[in-house]
């Protein structure tokens, strides 16, 4: 381990996390019912710009009459770039602020976007008295944003996760798709010529980099890397794939811009009692392995030793985190 200890942000169960957009009042009131872990209050690209004043009057409202015991509840504010932005703090925060616990910030491009937030954030809790210090989730989802990504990560004590805004980066890095996530056919290889002289085409995940990336900047600074939208809502196998490529990757949860995802993403990030048991059982093998005075031991004919130790502990500390939130 580096001498470097890497600060955890706040500990929150984010497998899935439900876009709901503040324009649409009986949205916000099925959300607050909902079994999304996570809930985004959305002021940016959901809410059409005449909607907008209205929507973020809908949010505060909604904030402030509707019960949201058992999550954890986000604003989407608008982009930095925008004159709705600060608008978006400023109300949110004054009139609903001890009701959030989250601000996202979208189209995150640098510190200096976090550290402006920060600045608003931090006056207006001062002012108000709260006593609860509103956290930052930011989605990486521009070229710059990638670039940056280590620096806006490390921006801030309120930061908590990174996401992948995956429709977003493809515009910017003008990536050929117009999907929102998902695999994409032209993204293959070809295999050589078998004896027959066929060829076999292997799909690839052309968004493997970015979110592995994102991934990386987020664990080095102790926030949650959270996977993006998938915009097929038609399509939940294809959902589930993308999903499980994500967890694979490091990621702790999914959007859900439909609430039919919700559940597909409280799946795939949760546990299963099998790799539970498994996990239980590397911990066991290597508490008696340490009292003989081992530092590695076999079980199931694979080799484990300390590093297992803590993979086994992800898994057994996000089931007892389950049970407890079921409980």
């Amino acid at each position: 381990m580096s001498f470097t200890i890497v600060e955890q942000a706040p500990a929150r169960l984010n497998r899935s996390e439900l876009a709901v957009p503040g324009s649409n009042t009986k949205f916000l009131e099925r959300a607050a019912q909902g079994s999304a872990d996570m809930v985004f209050l959305d002021l940016e690209d959901a809410v059409a710009p005449d909607d907008k004043p209205q929507a973020r009057k809908n949010i505060i409202q909604a904030l402030n009459d509707l019960d949201w015991s058992g999550k954890t509840v986000s604003v989407r504010i608008n982009g930095l770039d925008t004159h709705y932005c600060y608008r978006d703090v400023v109300d949110i925060v004054e009139q609903a602020g001890d009701k959030i616990d989250l601000i996202m910030i979208p189209k995150a491009g640098t510190a200096a976007d976090i550290y402006a937030i920060d600045m608003l954030v931090t006056q207006i809790e001062a002012a108000k008295g709260f006593k609860k210090r509103i956290g930052f989730e930011m989605i990486i989802e521009t070229a710059l944003g990638m670039m940056n990504v280590d620096a806006i990560a490390a921006a801030s004590p309120r930061n908590e996760s990174l996401h992948f805004g995956v429709a977003d980066y493809a515009a910017s890095t003008k990536a050929r798709t117009t999907n929102i996530g998902g695999p994409n056919a032209d993204y293959a290889v070809l295999t050589d010529p078998d004896a027959d002289g066929k060829r076999e085409v292997h799909w690839g995940d052309m968004w493997h980099y970015p979110i592995t990336r994102m991934v990386i900047a987020a664990r080095a600074h102790g926030l949650r890397p959270i996977d993006g939208p998938f915009g097929d809502i038609k399509d939940p196998d294809g959902y589930v794939a993308q999903a499980r490529r994500a967890a694979v990757l490091g990621c702790e949860g999914k959007w859900a811009i439909h609430p039919t995802q919700v559940d597909l993403a409280n799946e795939v990030f949760s546990p299963s009692e099998k790799e539970v048991t498994k996990a239980k059982a590397i911990l066991d093998a290597m508490r008696k392995a340490h009292a003989e005075g081992r530092g590695a031991v076999t079980l199931d004919g694979k080799l484990i030793d300390n590093a297992s130790i803590k993979q086994a502990h992800v898994l057994v500390d996000l089931a007892l985190q389950l049970a407890t939130v079921k409980g």
